[in-house]
């Protein structure tokens, strides 16, 4: 195939030939030699964008489940709950609603508020964060937590019955799963890390084999899985086949801002002198230390999930310690003495820029007088991380342009920017969102645009039209 009349970032217009899905040559005219010819026009061509994490089971599934998103109080949420109940003929059970953030609510959950909106109808609520449920007392009932006094559970209680809602015929969940990943294709995604908790080979190969062919999974290996994994000899960048490959070890060490649970050097307002007044450390050094070096030493590098300022010290503490690379997801509050400390051990910052957009008001209250080193994406660069980018979808939309709109413009909604000094240049932002170049010798891994990415405004970024993506060479959209 060769791509005639394609823009780069340059300004130039050149062809480009693909050959095995490899960039085989780039001039300004190449004979077709009898290829198929698709003459862009002058658009430009760019790499393809990776989301660096996902939960893809979990994007798929939460399409279907009530939008709670817009709630504003736990007395709103139950309203929109008993207002889709009174509408619907509801036959699946539990009934299951998502994306709630009670951060900022003026009124708490309760199984009594919950009871009232859903009766006698188990009833599961999510939150945006995915680090607590709420549950009314039919529910509570059903996955083992009668007489739970508030019937809002979170970190590993809210992770386990998060789990079991996923539990849906594999036909069904694939087929959801295919959708998502074709809608993630039209937007320039050409491959994801998925993060799910479950044992994640089993499902992409099953995926695989049903014909899943519209993204790159690189998959992730949780602790309950590890020695599995090992057992296996899986290892971190194994090719298990063209598009899918085995990926990090992930721990998560602390909880969420949303939640209170992430871990702090201080505490959390409201919280002062109580239990987890600071959140909440899931996994202690003493008990992360020896995972991280077993996982390693495998040849499988971790990735540890660490939101608040103490948790992602305690995380680079053992990187230094164990003297080995890898990730840490999120890092959205760093101590200032601790930004350097990322480029200097290797460790990547896996960043979701979004959260910060969704998060701004809950961090202005709970992380009062630290928002200036939270979501630190301009500390962190100038300190010598490297950053990559990912939506943590479903908690944020699975859309690499959303996550860069949020990175250099740290707004949304016509709202003034939030600490502005943290901003990425459109350059610095795409850099973190892909893997590949547009040079003779890499994958053809590449989307199609109308406009120079590179010269958009954060607005136009946000809803940036894709023309086509192609992966390997082959169209997986194509709007031209």
């Amino acid at each position: 195939m060769i791509l005639r009349n394609a823009r780069l970032a340059d300004g130039s217009t050149v062809d480009i030939q693909i050959t095995d899905g490899i960039i085989s040559a780039i001039a300004p005219a190449l004979a077709d030699a009898g290829l198929e010819v698709i003459d862009l026009e002058g658009r430009w061509v760019s790499p393809g964008l990776w989301d660096n994490h996902v939960h893809f089971s979990q994007y798929a599934l939460v399409q279907q489940r009530l939008d709670l998103s817009s709630a504003s109080s736990a007395r709103e949420t139950a309203d929109l709950v008993a207002s889709a109940l009174s509408r619907s003929r509801v036959g699946a059970s539990p009934f299951i609603g998502y994306g709630f953030r009670d951060g900022l609510w003026p009124d708490a959950p309760s199984v009594e508020l919950l009871d009232a909106a859903a009766g006698g109808m188990p009833t599961v609520l999510v939150s945006g964060d995915l680090h607590a449920v709420w549950l009314n007392s039919a529910a509570l009932e059903l996955y083992g937590h009668r007489g739970h006094e508030t019937g809002l559970l979170q970190e590993d209680a809210a992770f386990d019955i998060t789990s079991q809602l996923g539990v849906v015929d594999d036909d069904i969940l694939d087929g959801w799963a295919a959708d998502a990943a074709k809608h993630a294709a039209s937007r320039g995604v050409v491959g994801v890390v998925d993060l799910e908790m479950n044992w994640n080979l089993d499902t992409w190969k099953r995926r695989r084999a049903a014909g899943a062919d519209n993204v790159r999974v690189e998959f992730g290996i949780y602790t309950q899985h590890l020695d599995r994994a090992i057992e296996l000899g899986l290892h971190t960048g194994q090719v298990i086949d063209e598009l899918l490959s085995v990926g990090r070890y992930k721990v998560l060490t602390d909880g969420s801002l949303n939640t209170r649970t992430a871990y702090c050097y201080d505490e959390f307002p409201g919280l002062e002198g109580q239990a987890g007044s600071r959140g909440m450390l899931t996994m202690p050094p003493e008990q992360l230390l020896p995972l991280m070096r077993k996982a390693a030493d495998a040849g499988l590098e971790p990735t540890v999930h660490a939101i608040g300022d103490h948790a992602n010290s305690l995380a680079l503490d053992a990187f230094q310690e164990l003297g080995i690379r890898g990730r840490i997801e999120h890092a959205q509050l760093v101590s200032a003495e601790d930004f350097a400390r990322f480029g200097a051990l290797g460790v990547e910052a896996s960043v979701q820029p979004e959260h910060a957009m969704d998060d701004r008001d809950i961090a202005d209250h709970h992380w009062a007088g630290r928002t200036d080193r939270t979501f630190p994406l301009r500390s962190l660069l100038d300190a010598g991380a490297t950053l990559v980018f990912g939506s943590d979808a479903p908690v944020a939309p699975l859309d690499p342009w959303v996550t860069m709109s949020a990175a250099v413009g740290r707004t949304r909604d016509g709202r003034e920017p939030w600490h502005p000094e943290q901003r990425l240049t459109v350059a610095e932002a795409f850099a973190a969102s892909v893997r590949t170049a547009v040079a003779v010798g890499e994958r053809a891994d590449l989307i199609v645009t109308d406009v120079d990415p590179l010269a958009a405004s954060a607005e136009a970024l946000r809803t940036m039209p894709v023309a086509a993506t192609l992966l390997a060479g082959r169209f997986t959209h194509n709007a031209l």
